[in-house]
């Protein structure tokens, strides 16, 4: 029993050390940055290549890399695109550089050019 409690009471000791620690670390940073970085992360752009372009949805079709402001890994997905005249800029195989945000619950190209 009192190995036990020992065991207990030194693992309590070793866990709560090390978020003091974490906490100590960090106190200095400067975390006004953070979202500095953050709104410069959402305007940067990803690169891709059109897959699909689809007038009667209003969608491309994109082949693309990680999309960083979105936390997403690449693959081949489809998008709203924000303004329509995107879709006659671009045609399947084009190499594009783009912005997608998240507008009104949906995964939405707000930003595009031909590479």
């Amino acid at each position: 029993m009192k190995k036990t409690f020992v065991s207990v009471a030194l693992g309590v000791a070793l866990a709560t050390s090390g978020a003091a620690f974490a906490a100590g670390e960090m106190g200095n940073m400067d975390m006004s940055s953070g979202a500095k970085q953050g709104n410069a992360a959402n305007s940067s752009m990803s690169h891709g290549e059109v897959k699909k372009v689809d007038t009667a949805s209003g969608k491309l079709t994109i082949k693309h890399g990680p999309l960083e402001n979105l936390g997403m890994e690449g693959m081949t997905m489809a998008f709203k695109v924000q303004d329509p005249t995107m879709l006659s800029q671009v045609k399947v195989g084009d190499k594009i550089d783009f912005v997608a945000e998240e507008v009104d619950g949906a995964l939405t190209v707000t930003k595009l050019q031909k590479q």
